[in-house]
């Protein structure tokens, strides 16, 4: 759009055919769910509101501001720029009323002889266009920018130079930081209108960035601030050290922790809405050199979704691990590192199995999803209801399925191959590097080997990947020493073989959106039974078990690179495979 233009009568601010545009964008891209749409159209309905349904989104948190953005430049056709591609300042001969600014959330951020560039929250909103055209006596050419972004260029162009986060810390002074010993004044300052305004925008921020995790950490001269965001811990702008003391005591609050207590690590929880999302905070708190370190564990239970395919489960992979799962009795492991989507993973399991035919017993610690229809238990080593403890009593319960958050010790292993041999169908998981470190590490542990063969049917591996950003993401002909080096010809014999690499936009900084699953599976065959019998070692049980079939992680990985579902340097990231 070079130039503002009215929109076509199809096409006004209110007018159904733009609203329903947009919205069809967002369900169909899974960023809108259809419920929340006919709630937010009963709500504009009833509210007799001559404006867009679109904006009523963003305010009832059914939609981020990013999602909106890229919608709105997607269906208007307009690019999507972020705060960090623009200007370090305002153009110099566009001279606006700041309060105009603020109040429709536009910047201009450059200009020519005939026009001038505008960075617009809104772009349905014809009216500050128009009003910009006739003030300047140049035509706009729109941008769509994030409205937080957006506030924060106003200003830096044209206020004191602060952001959001330094705006709202203006009146935390040094005083309050040499206040930490009194507790009273720690807990009063923790509860002020500021703290709790910071606290609250960095939580924000990290819901919209699609973090999993907020890392709080003092240091000496300054208070560190980081996301990670699809599995890779990116840093934030961070408050001022001055309120280090404040900021974390505000979260312990939250979390119900005794903001007294800077000796112990403390873990708490914090039930929180944002963005119109219902979040579960795991927070966990560390003394440290300089204060207290905090990770909040954000989850986010509408968002998971408990489908094979969606994880990462290719066709090829599935049945055979169908086939397992749906076996009467036996245990089935899921190995990986902390982090590696092995408790979805197992979720995913439960709910297919979830029928109204069998009783589901699991024991967890903790208990992240709640699902319909299976009884969950809270593992509470303080009181002696352990995993061993626990299962004890469940085997009494009559289940047909259990599900073991891990298998920590040899009693709680023990207890699972009875359950198995009894009758029952166990899952669990295990802190393994690969699927035949599975049946090392069980053996290690001191199970018997003839209890392992006749008890566990499979062990899944699996790791995740940054998914690449599809609609970026850009594709290159591999150069022969790649194809030759990672042996990508037994892959696709014929033809150019080609891979991608991310693109960043103003949507995925990093070029990657999501992440997804690649794994290997080990199904226990009669003669990886013999080698186990013979106490093997984790590489010729490997070794038989690709003679029989199995792809491991690492090919898995480079599969799906050469699919254009992520990128060779992740799969190395998370296998370390040369």
């Amino acid at each position: 759009m070079s130039a503002v233009e009215p929109l076509s009568d199809s096409e006004r601010p209110g007018d159904e055919s733009l609203d329903d545009r947009i919205c069809d964008y967002l369900v169909a891209r899974g960023r809108l769910k259809e419920a929340d749409l006919v709630r937010a159209r009963r709500l504009h309905e009833e509210s007799s509101s001559e404006g867009n349904l679109v904006p009523l989104l963003t305010r009832l948190g059914l939609v981020s501001e990013r999602e909106m953005a890229d919608a709105l430049s997607e269906v208007l056709g307009l690019p999507l720029l972020s705060a960090k591609d623009c200007p370090e300042s305002p153009p110099p001969n566009v001279q606006m009323s700041v309060r105009f600014l603020k109040q429709y959330h536009v910047v201009p951020i450059g200009e020519s002889d005939n026009s001038v560039s505008l960075l617009v929250a809104d772009p349905a909103d014809r009216y500050p266009l128009q009003a910009v055209e006739l003030a300047l006596g140049k035509s706009v050419e729109v941008k769509v920018g994030f409205r937080s972004e957006i506030d924060d260029l106003i200003e830096r162009y044209y206020g004191s130079g602060r952001s959001a986060m330094g705006a709202i810390v203006e009146n935390l002074t040094d005083e309050n930081a040499r206040s930490e010993d009194d507790i009273e004044h720690l807990r009063d300052l923790a509860s002020e209108a500021p703290v709790i305004r910071l606290v609250n925008l960095v939580i924000q921020r990290a819901v919209e960035q699609r973090a999993s995790d907020i890392h709080i950490e003092p240091f000496e001269s300054r208070l560190k601030v980081r996301y990670r965001i699809d599995g890779v811990l990116l840093e934030a702008e961070s408050p001022p050290a001055a309120s280090t003391a404040a900021v974390i005591s505000r979260v312990k609050i939250m979390a119900k922790l005794n903001i007294a207590e800077r000796r112990l690590p403390q873990d708490g929880r914090i039930p929180l809405r944002v963005q119109g999302k219902e979040l579960d905070l795991r927070v966990s708190t560390v003394p440290t050199s300089f204060g207290e370190s905090v990770v909040m564990r954000i989850l986010d239970r509408e968002s998971v979704v408990f489908d094979f395919h969606k994880l990462g489960f290719t066709d090829e992979f599935l049945p055979q691990f169908t086939k397992v799962l749906e076996l009467p009795h036996g245990i089935l492991l899921v190995t990986g590192p902390t982090g590696s989507g092995k408790t979805t993973t197992l979720y995913t399991a439960l709910s297919k199995l979830n029928t109204p035919d069998v009783k589901i017993i699991t024991v967890e610690d903790p208990v992240e999803y709640q699902i319909e229809g299976i009884n969950q238990i809270q593992a509470k080593p303080q009181i002696g209801l352990d995993f061993s403890h626990a299962l004890r009593s469940i085997v009494r319960q009559d289940p047909d399925i259990i599900m073991i958050g891990e298998m920590r010790d040899l009693e709680t292993a023990k207890i699972a191959i009875q359950s198995a041999l009894t009758g029952h169908l166990v899952l669990s998981t295990l802190h393994t590097n690969n699927a035949a470190g599975g049946i090392t590490r069980m053996l290690d542990m001191g199970v018997e080997d003839y209890l392992l063969t006749s008890t566990v049917n499979g062990i899944l591996a699996q790791r995740l990947v940054r998914r690449l950003d599809a609609e970026h993401a850009q594709r290159y002909e591999a150069m022969p020493e790649v194809i030759q080096e990672f042996g990508l010809r037994r892959f696709q014999p014929e033809g150019k073989v080609e891979l991608y690499k991310p693109m960043p936009s103003a949507l995925t900084a990093t070029g990657y959106h999501g992440r997804t699953t690649i794994m290997e599976f080990l199904v226990m065959s009669d003669p990886i039974r013999r080698l186990v019998m013979q106490h093997g070692d984790m590489g010729k049980i490997e070794e038989q078990a690709r003679s029989e079939g199995m792809r491991t992680m690492y090919e898995d990985g480079l599969v799906k690179a050469l699919g254009g579902t992520t990128t060779i340097e992740e799969v190395l990231r998370v296998t370390q495979e040369s």
